[in-house]
């Protein structure tokens, strides 16, 4: 369960940088607002998943799948393009976050 609040707190996470993207520097209130409003689920939720999982490891897998996804949104819905440094590091943080979950141990803390 602890995984599925984690990935429905990133999933919160980046539609909240989306929509703070898409608020313009706040000059669209209403996306801003929504904004605020999804960083507050994913924080609330991320506090569920820490009162069993180790915050260290929680917050890579947090960052790392964050990443990606903001990457993957950038390409998609602001049309932005990554160079392959920027593809290679992001391999690299989805090789880590895929390590930690199905190899380590230290999981629940």
């Amino acid at each position: 369960m602890n995984y599925v609040l984690l990935a429905i707190a990133i999933v919160s996470e980046v539609i909240a940088t989306n929509l703070l993207k898409a608020s313009d520097g706040l000059s669209h209130w209403l996306y801003g607002g929504a904004s605020v409003a999804f960083y507050a689920v994913a924080g609330v939720l991320l506090s569920v998943v820490l009162k069993q999982m180790n915050v260290g490891i929680a917050y890579a897998i947090w960052a790392g799948a964050g990443i990606a996804l903001i990457s993957l949104a950038s390409i998609v819905i602001w049309k932005q393009s990554l160079d392959w440094a920027a593809i290679a590091g992001i391999a690299l943080i989805v090789a880590g976050v895929a390590l930690i979950t199905l190899k380590s141990n230290t999981v629940i803390g």
